[in-house]
C-alpha cells in the first residue's frame, strides 16, 4: 500500500496464501502468516492515522523545522559531522525519505531535472527480517566555473527498518580515502505537553493513552558522518575546499529532505 503519492514501498501488506493440502507445519506456517498481517495492517492504519493527524495540525497551525544542528570536527585528517535534525512526518514516513527506496527524485536543482543528490541502482544482497544490506550507486553533482559534473558513489547500507537505524560505508568514492557514517531514528512526542498534562510517555503505547490517540509522533535523526580525502587531497588548500564543500552538500541535502517532509504534511490521508 502506498501511504505518501508516488511511494510504493513504504508499507507493504502481505497478501500471499499457502497452496492448500500442505503438511500440518505448513497449517501452523499460515496461522503465523496471518498473525503477522493482522500486525501489519494494524501498523498500517496506526501509520495513516498519524499522517492525517500532521495533515489536519498542518492546515491550523504549520510545523517548523529549525536548521540541522552540525558539529564539525577535526582529527588526524579525518572529518567528522555530527548532526541532529527534526522532521514534520511520521518516523517511519522519515526513514524512508531517507533511504528513497523508490527512486523519488527529491533533490531536483534545476528545469532540467538534474539533482543535487541521485539514485542510480539499488540492489539488496542479503535480507534477514527488517534488517537487508544493501549495494547502492548514487551520484552527487558539481559546479565548478563554468564546469558541471557528477561525482558516482557506491555505498555498501546495512538497513534496519525495525529500529530506524542505517550505517553505511563506501565500496568506491573518488578523491575519498574514508567514507562512512550511520543514522538512527528516534520517535519524539511532540504533543505530550499539550495532551498529556505532567506525564512524561515512555513509548507509543503510552503516548497513545495519555493524548487519547490524537498526540503527534515526530523524528529526531541523528547522524555521523566521516571522511576524509586520499592523500596529497588530505593537504591544505585541497582539503579545505573539499571539507567546505562535503559540508555544504550536506546540509543543503538535509534541508531540501524537509523541505520534502512540508509538501506530504499539506496531502490529505484518507
Amino acid at each position: 500500500m502506498n501511504v505518501f503519492p508516488g511511494f510504493g514501498g513504504w508499507i507493504n501488506q502481505n497478501n500471499q496464501q499457502p497452496p492448500k493440502g500442505e503438511s500440518k507445519r505448513s497449517e501452523n506456517v499460515k496461522s503465523n502468516s496471518n498473525t503477522d498481517m493482522d500486525t501489519n495492517n494494524t501498523e498500517d492504519d496506526e501509520e495513516i492515522k498519524q499522517l492525517n493527524l500532521w495533515s489536519d495540525a498542518e492546515k491550523k497551525h504549520p510545523w517548523y523545522d529549525p536548521p540541522p544542528k552540525v558539529k564539525v570536527t577535526m582529527k588526524k585528517g579525518l572529518c567528522h559531522m555530527n548532526i541532529e535534525l527534526t522532521l514534520g512526518v511520521p518516523p517511519d514516513g522519515a526513514y524512508e525519505l531517507f533511504i528513497n527506496p523508490t527512486n523519488i527524485p527529491f533533490f531536483v536543482i534545476d528545469k532540467s531535472g538534474r539533482q543535487l543528490l541521485a539514485n542510480k541502482s539499488r540492489k539488496i544482497l542479503k535480507k534477514d527480517g527488517p534488517r537487508q544490506t544493501v549495494k547502492v550507486k548514487k551520484a552527487v553533482a558539481w559546479d565548478f566555473l563554468w564546469f558541471s559534473g557528477s561525482l558516482p558513489i557506491n555505498l555498501i547500507v546495512n538497513e534496519n527498518k525495525k529500529d530506524l537505524e542505517v550505517k553505511y560505508k563506501k565500496e568506491k568514492m573518488m578523491f575519498m580515502k574514508v567514507f562512512e557514517g550511520s543514522w538512527k531514528i528516534e520517535p519524539l512526542y511532540v504533543d505530550a505537553d499539550r495532551l498529556c498534562k505532567n506525564m512524561k510517555p515512555k513509548s507509543r503505547e503510552e503516548y497513545k493513552k495519555c493524548s487519547g490517540g490524537q498526540g503527534k509522533i515526530a523524528p529526531k535523526v541523528t547522524m555521523d558522518q566521516y571522511f576524509q580525502p586520499y592523500p596529497l587531497l588530505n593537504l591544505p588548500p585541497f582539503s579545505w575546499y573539499i571539507r567546505d564543500i562535503a559540508i555544504k552538500t550536506t546540509k543543503t541535502l538535509l534541508k531540501m529532505l524537509q523541505d520534502r517532509a512540508t509538501i506530504l504534511r499539506e496531502i490529505p490521508y484518507t
